[in-house]
């Protein structure tokens, strides 16, 4: 199966166009979509008094204590020399019913030296509900151009030097209290999946890069809501777009946004995994894990889902699959091990105290898997024994997720930026 995942990565990375992987962490979870890097010997531990293997951290836009900050899910991303994170804050003074300040900044990711910070004005979608926020989803960025998606249903695309080129509102609205999707690039278009709780206006819009003009859209009037990001894989030499909702697992066409397979199932907030010919993933709210074949047409749910789960408690965090096992932390603070080929949970273990659910994973060369956020990370072995070899706390606990880009881990808090890694590994000054 180890086999097979690689060379799905090794498809996928042709796909998506991503060739210098290395110095680059370009959009969520990464070139492959599932959080996977070959970034090696990354330090076990951090932090502390000594602030061990803290090669720098820098202020976050609103992190000077006045402003009042929005969840800020969102996770940085990477290119060469370059860190790009998103930021969202109401400034003193302006009340939390008033639209918030939608920032973008970018800092050099060999010393964390601000390079610039810009506003984008807010879109048209005022939220009444702040529990998801304006900041959930994740940068994208093709070496030219940094796309973002804020929650105000605001799309734009700034250059690398912070120049606002275009900006696209998504329209109409009618979102489930947030959006959660981040912009998924594929070839010249930015993918954005706009499900929502009103049926009839659910589609897939392809954003053509370069002007923010629509170039296509799917109606989607069979999709269930989501909050999730959408994963490119490769099928028998084909492009897939593979889509979870609240009511089913989908295989698209990336070129149209067509359905080409589905899977009853929920799987509204994690992005799911692929590997060993199977696609993985659950619901995120509390509800079965399914693994399918992403091999045939039309209705599958008879035919190529192989394995259910039990019910697994809410977590808002996306799976990984390593080997022969996929991985998935939930509340409160549980990591799940589960067989790919049976669906079989080999273990069910609390990981340290701290360790948020909603971060994803990344993992690593060594078959390590690191839980790595601003507050408490967790260092664990691939494997069917669980075993934490290192646990660390930055204190500055937030929900986003890391970055791996030239030998370091780049971690965003509520406050702080982080650059994680060993003092003798410089990053490439690119």
């Amino acid at each position: 199966m180890r086999r097979s995942l690689l060379t799905s990565l090794l498809a996928l990375l042709l796909l998506t166009q991503f060739t210098h992987a290395g110095d680059t962490w370009p959009c969520w979870r990464g070139p492959t979509g599932q959080g996977i890097t070959d970034e090696k010997d990354l330090p076990l531990t951090w932090g502390g008094k000594t602030n061990e293997n803290v090669l720098w951290k820098a202020a976050l836009p609103g992190a000077d204590g006045k402003a009042r900050l929005d969840h800020n899910q969102s996770s940085p991303i990477v290119w060469k020399d370059r860190v790009f994170v998103m930021m969202v804050y109401w400034p003193e003074g302006v009340a939390q019913t008033e639209f918030p300040e939608h920032h973008v900044a970018c800092y050099k990711a060999s010393d964390g030296k601000k390079l610039w910070d810009v506003t984008v004005p807010p879109g048209p979608w005022q939220l009444k509900d702040l529990r998801g926020g304006y900041s959930a989803p994740t940068p994208a960025t093709d070496g030219e151009r940094v796309y973002v998606l804020f929650g105000s249903s605001e799309l734009a695309a700034l250059d690398f030097d912070g120049k606002i080129l275009w900006r696209k509102p998504v329209t109409p609205q009618g979102w489930d209290v947030a959006i959660g999707t981040s912009p998924v690039l594929y070839k010249g278009t930015v993918l954005i999946v706009a499900d929502t709780r009103t049926a009839n206006i659910s589609r897939l819009i392809a954003f053509d890069k370069k002007t923010g003009d629509i170039a296509w859209e799917q109606k989607r009037p069979q999709a269930g809501w989501n909050h999730s990001t959408p994963l490119l894989i490769d099928v028998k030499g084909k492009p897939q777009l593979v889509v979870a909702t609240a009511n089913a697992l989908q295989g698209l066409n990336p070129s149209d946004g067509k359905v080409i397979w589905w899977a009853d199932n929920s799987g509204d907030v994690p992005t799911p995994v692929f590997g060993g010919g199977l696609v993985y993933c659950e619901s995120g709210r509390g509800g079965p894990g399914m693994a399918v074949e992403p091999t045939g047409e039309g209705d599958v749910t008879k035919t190529l889902v192989k394995w259910k789960t039990a019910p697994i408690p809410e977590g808002y965090s996306s799976p990984t699959m390593a080997g022969d096992y996929v991985y998935r932390v939930h509340n409160p603070g549980v990591l799940k091990c589960i067989e790919m080929a049976t669906g079989k949970v080999i273990y069910s273990e609390r990981m340290p105290k701290g360790v948020h659910s909603s971060a994803s994973p990344v993992l690593m060369p060594e078959n390590r898997l690191y839980f790595a956020g601003g507050g408490t990370s967790a260092i664990i072995p691939v494997g069917p024994k669980f075993q934490v070899l290192a646990s660390n706390d930055l204190e500055d606990s937030g929900a986003a997720s890391p970055a791996v880009a030239n030998g370091r881990l780049y971690i965003k808090g509520t406050r702080y930026l982080w650059c994680i890694g060993k003092p003798d590994k410089g990053a490439s000054e690119k």
